[in-house]
Formats: C-alpha cells, sequence, structure tokens
C-alpha cells in the first residue's frame, strides 16, 4: 500500500503498471475488495476515512513524503500509526526539515518504541515561554544525536544525499538584489501605513512580519521589472514560487503582457497543461501548494519572487526541477529586497532553520 500526495497518485499508478505489471494495481477511493497480490496506491486526505483498510494484514507500507505524519495530532497521522504492516518503507528527502522533535511519528512507524515524552528527554532540548497565558515549548537545540543517528539505523533508516544516490546536474544560486521602496522604511519605522488605500498595521509581531514581507514584494514594483527583465531572457520553461495571491495576479498579468502562456499551482487550481505542451510556460507555484510532490524537470530554472518561512518548503521546491530525468544544470534566482526582511530569511532557510522562530525570539525578548 502506498500513501502520497494526491498529485502523485497518477505517477505511482503509472510506475507499477509499467515496471511490475504481474501486480494488479489501483487508486484507492472507494471501498472495494482488495485481491492478492495488489498495489493499493491513496492519499493521505483519503487514508483515514477508509476504516476497513486497518484490517489489512501482511502489507508492504510505503509512505511518499513521510514527513507528512510529523504532526503526532493530525487524523492522517493517528490512522496510518494504527495499521499493521509487515514492512515499513518511508521516503522523504526532508523527513525532518531539520527538527528532530517532528521525527517522533516516523520513528514509531519503523518500529522504535519509545514515547514521546521520553524522546524528548533524550534527545530535544527545549525550554517553556509563556504566550497569552499559555506555556508552549520551544526547541533550542538537540543532545545525544549521535545515539539518536545510530538508533534510526538499527530501525532501517538510510542517509543519504541525493547525489549519492542518483546522478543529477549541478546547481547554481544567483541572489539578485532589488531596490527597496520608501513605503517599506517607513512602515517599518512605525508600523503603519496606507498604501493603494489599503492601511497596514503591524500591531502585533505577526502582522508586522507579513506586512514587511508583501511591502518588500508585492508592493515593490521594482522587483516586478525585474522579473520582466528575467523573463524576457529567456523563451525556455520558468517556475516562480510565490506567496500571496496578490503576487500571482500581478505575475499573471506580466506573462499576459509579454505573450508567454501560463499555468498555475495553488489551492484553487492545479493546471499545467501550458507547461506540458508549451517550451515558454511560465509556472506560478504556490509554496503550500506545489513546493512538495510535482515533477517539473522539464524546467531547469526556477524563480523565487518570495521566499517561504519555513525551511522544508524552501528545499523541498528546489527538487521540483532538480531530480531523475533533468540533464541541465538547475538555476536558482532569488529576488531579495535590499535592506529588507527577506535578506533575514534568505539567510535563515540557509541555515536550514524556519523563519517563524524569530518571533518566539521576540517573544523572549
Amino acid at each position: 500500500m502506498i500513501i502520497c500526495q494526491k498529485s502523485k497518485l497518477q505517477d505511482w499508478y503509472e510506475h507499477f503498471k509499467t515496471y511490475y505489471p504481474e501486480y494488479s494495481t489501483f487508486i484507492y477511493t472507494k471501498t472495494r475488495t482488495i485481491p492478492d497480490k495488489s498495489v493499493v496506491i491513496i492519499n493521505y486526505d483519503l487514508v483515514w476515512r477508509r476504516p476497513e483498510l486497518t484490517y489489512l494484514k501482511d502489507v508492504t507500507l510505503m509512505l511518499d513524503e513521510s514527513s507528512l505524519i510529523k504532526n503526532s495530532t493530525s487524523n492522517r497521522t493517528k490512522f496510518i500509526l494504527k495499521l499493521n504492516p509487515s514492512n515499513v518503507i518511508l521516503l522523504s528527502g526532508t523527513p525532518t526539515g531539520g527538527k528532530y522533535e517532528e521525527l517522533h511519528s516516523q520513528i514509531t512507524l519503523l518500529g522504535w518504541k519509545i514515547s514521546k515524552k521520553l524522546y524528548w528527554q533524550q534527545f530535544i532540548n527545549s525550554i517553556s515561554i509563556d504566550i497569552g497565558g499559555f506555556k508552549v515549548p520551544k526547541v533550542n537545540g538537540y543532545k545525544n544525536v549521535d545515539r539518536l543517528k545510530q538508533k534510526l539505523k538499527d530501525h532501517g533508516a538510510i542517509f543519504m544525499k541525493t547525489e549519492e544516490v542518483f546522478d543529477l546536474p549541478e546547481q547554481v544560486e544567483i541572489p539578485i538584489m532589488i531596490d527597496n521602496t520608501k513605503e517599506y522604511k517607513k512602515f517599518k519605522k512605525d508600523r503603519v501605513i496606507t498604501i493603494n488605500d489599503m492601511e497596514l498595521v503591524g500591531d502585533t509581531s505577526l502582522t508586522k512580519m507579513l506586512y514587511l514581507r508583501q511591502l518588500a514584494s508585492q508592493y515593490n514594483l521594482y522587483k516586478l521589472d525585474k522579473l520582466k527583465e528575467l523573463l524576457e531572457s529567456t523563451e525556455d520553461r520558468v517556475i516562480i514560487f510565490y506567496n500571496f495571491t496578490s503576487e500571482m495576479e500581478q505575475i499573471k498579468s506580466l506573462c499576459e503582457r509579454l505573450e508567454k502562456p501560463v499555468s498555475i499551482v495553488n489551492g484553487d487550481s492545479k493546471d499545467l497543461e501550458s507547461y506540458k505542451s508549451k517550451d515558454n510556460t511560465v509556472v506560478l507555484v504556490q509554496y503550500q501548494a506545489g513546493a512538495m510532490g510535482l515533477n517539473l524537470q522539464l524546467s531547469n530554472k526556477i524563480i523565487y519572487y518570495s521566499l517561504p518561512l519555513a525551511s522544508e518548503l524552501f528545499e523541498q521546491s528546489k527538487k521540483r526541477t532538480h531530480r531523475i530525468g533533468q540533464t541541465r544544470t538547475c538555476m536558482y534566482w532569488y529576488l531579495i529586497t535590499k535592506d529588507s526582511l527577506e535578506e533575514d530569511i534568505l539567510e535563515t532557510l540557509k541555515q536550514r532553520k524556519d523563519y517563524t522562530d524569530k518571533l518566539f525570539e521576540e517573544l523572549e525578548g
């Protein structure tokens, strides 16, 4: 039984139909009889709604992107941990996103019987901070890491870099610095500004960070101008990662003016028709919807119009083009507004850390 993202169902189906034709392979949606020697493929969002799957015996369970069960309180995680597979295969390039505290569900599935409390006591350094009257643990480091890695190896974990498994091409990162705006500087100083008839008020650390990100990106027309230059310089397929709907609308309008076909992957749409059929297509991908699971190796060019806050999304987004089937050097352009929050975010992501940790640091201060 293979559990994967919805976007990968067809890929796994075609893989097993091609290379393992002796098996009965099908995508599981509604309750049905499962014959012997079958490959059952189902997505994470549906699997926990199919309780009959808990009765399967002698099953090899494979999780594609196993980091999707790191939240121990989610329905999908609790359901998957109820399964009784004979064998378990967990696939992930970023099983923890650099956070060992998010590994407990996966090691439980691998057969390591250790309580979450004991796991934290042995391997996680944390402190308790007060947020609005609630005590929240904040991880500030790890301990006994060598012993943790050895225990993982004892339970079947194999640590390998992508380049050790596949012969993939070189990766080149190109930061492009964009002029800042007077609006950004004013808001950073005053925490309030009216722009395009919108009043932005950064009265909390969260809203301040949100509006600084937007002012450095969707409200910075210098960035759109630089994107125009980049798109005019190539007729190749280009992937653009973005965060906010307003960014997508701006970029889509720019592409229409440049007469470039557009494909869009976000929470409302997954349209890759132009990407598949036209060389000069621009693919707009919202991080949460497409940083994981998409195969976009027809392109070797990614432009980061704005950056995510999560290290896992950042690392996974690069793999959309740097994967099996890619023969060209993978190029990554980071559009970074000078003297802005974006510089700090990029530096944090390069350290494989989440930028949201900055909020905790401010609260502690």
